[in-house]
């Protein structure tokens, strides 16, 4: 594997994060684990460069973002077209994408129209030291990892490894339909609309703790 490789250094980037995150939650951390041996592959130290494209094999990782108010009551969701249903934006990585959480913002911006996301957990500026890469900084770390097989409306793609991250950005904003979706909108983040998946709620529920833990710990910037 070639280390110039954009997959593989992108396949590493989503590995230093994830080692570098402790979900508060005892699932998300079961779960978080399972991703970082995937990345591995059969027992390995480093990043499998598959493991993020989209034509690395029927199972690869992939960025969304949960896109909330600064207040934390509101979520904006977009009505997928090929799921048909309403979830957070997000989805594959592209060739240009150097780090997962670039490309999970990439993809809210592409997929709400909205321009103004505020990362909750922002990677920190380069050090200006030319040895130094963005791999020996403290990358951001995910606040949620979700895993779910595909129907057939997806192609090729039999099962995501889904890794999200959070943005705030203002309900009043104006937002924009894309391709992928039917409709996007915000909902208060206790009266979701009907046609989330059934596991959506939980999910959302302990993202929100995943803020709340990180906002009291000090441990984002935003």
């Amino acid at each position: 594997m070639n280390a110039l490789d954009p997959a593989a250094l992108l396949a590493r980037d989503a590995l230093a994060r994830l080692d570098r995150w402790e979900p508060v939650d005892e699932g998300q951390a079961a779960l978080a684990a399972e991703y970082r041996a995937f990345l591995r592959g059969d027992g390995g130290s480093g990043a499998r460069a598959d493991a993020v494209r989209r034509d690395g094999g029927p199972q690869h990782l992939t960025a969304s973002c949960f896109v909330l108010s600064p207040g934390l009551d509101r979520v904006l969701l977009c009505f997928h077209r090929k799921g048909q249903f309403w979830v957070q934006v997000g989805g594959h990585t592209e060739p240009g994408d150097t780090t997962l959480a670039g490309a999970a913002y990439r993809e809210a911006r592409e997929e709400s129209g909205l321009d103004d996301l505020v990362p909750f957990d922002p990677d920190p500026e380069p050090s200006g030291n030319a040895g130094v890469g963005h791999h020996a900084r403290a990358l951001a770390a995910p606040v949620d990892v979700h895993r779910h097989d595909l129907v057939a409306a997806f192609g090729t793609c039999r099962t995501h490894w889904d890794v999200g991250f959070v943005a705030f950005a203002d309900p009043d904003a104006r937002t924009a339909v894309s391709d992928e979706s039917e409709d996007v909108a915000w909902f208060p983040v206790d009266a979701l609309p009907a046609g989330t998946p059934e596991d959506f709620p939980v999910r959302l529920a302990t993202v929100l703790a995943e803020v709340r833990h990180r906002r009291r710990a000090g441990l984002s910037a935003t």
